[in-house]
């Protein structure tokens, strides 16, 4: 099991619509990725010394599941992100050695 991360960075001006986030981006992208996607949890950061505003976690079964359920829509989704931030998301996929 892989994990993607998509991290969104606190800033000066930074913007970041949680509702949106939670209620439009998250539902288009498991409707895009379909069973290929085990599971999706969305936190938010807590207290000033938070790096980030929001983490998207999302989970398939390999990189290779990933990137190929991505690239089908991967102009879609990132044209959306438009609509809840003006942060630079940083992205990191993790191996799962514990669940």
């Amino acid at each position: 099991m892989i994990k993607v991360s998509v991290l969104y960075p606190k800033g000066e001006n930074i913007t970041f619509d949680t509702d949106y986030y939670c209620n439009k981006h998250i539902p288009l992208a498991k409707a895009r990725f379909g069973s290929t996607c085990k599971k999706v949890e969305v936190e938010a950061g807590i207290g000033e010394e938070a790096p980030y505003i929001a983490v998207g976690n999302l989970y398939f079964e390999s990189v290779e599941a990933f990137q190929f359920a991505f690239a089908q829509h991967e102009a879609e989704l990132m044209g959306d992100v438009v609509n809840y931030t003006n942060a630079t998301p940083v992205v990191q996929m993790s191996k799962v050695l514990i669940s």
